[in-house]
């Protein structure tokens, strides 16, 4: 645990994926074609935590979707890239956009596609119901699986490494 402290506390950015991590994986389709998705409150305000702390957050996702933007606007993010089916360009151009290296990086993943990148920062994290293949290739599992509290877990972990959790707790004491 000591190397993921060290890993986390080099944290400036964590780059999320959205199906299977910011949710359980579903997808809910309307008859008119509309795609909603369900997120876990609780993943939100620890990402309102975590930009409070001053670590970034960025969104990269292969599909598109409306329900990402607004729910993104909502808690502030603004990193937002969607329909990226290959997810290391946007990779790249967040990360140099931000004049950031990817030892101070985290990125968030659940499937094999989320490998190009995780195996690039500085902090690969699967979620606890990730493919084995993700797992094997990450520095840390959350507690929690995808869109059941896994970003609130990754969030605390890293402002907790940093010193900045038990601050933004105590506002709430």
């Amino acid at each position: 645990m000591q190397d993921i402290q060290s890993k986390a506390q080099e944290i400036k950015l964590v780059v999320f994926d959205v199906d299977g991590v910011l949710t359980d994986g579903s997808l809910y389709l309307g008859d008119d074609g509309q795609e909603y998705k369900a997120f876990n409150s609780r993943d939100g305000h620890g990402m309102k935590m975590l930009q409070q702390s001053g670590v970034i957050i960025g969104i990269i996702t292969g599909r598109t979707s409306e329900v990402v933007r607004i729910r993104m606007e909502s808690l502030g993010v603004e990193h937002v890239y969607q329909g990226k089916l290959e997810k290391l360009p946007a990779f790249e151009e967040l990360r140099d956009k931000l004049g950031l290296r990817d030892e101070q990086v985290a990125y968030v993943g659940d499937d094999v596609v989320d490998l190009p990148i995780m195996r690039r920062v500085g902090l690969a994290i699967a979620v606890n119901d990730a493919h084995p293949l993700v797992k094997q290739h990450s520095h840390w599992q959350t507690p929690n699986a995808g869109g059941r509290g896994a970003g609130r877990d990754v969030c605390e972990m890293i402002m907790e490494a940093q010193g900045t959790l038990n601050p933004a707790l105590e506002h709430y004491l």
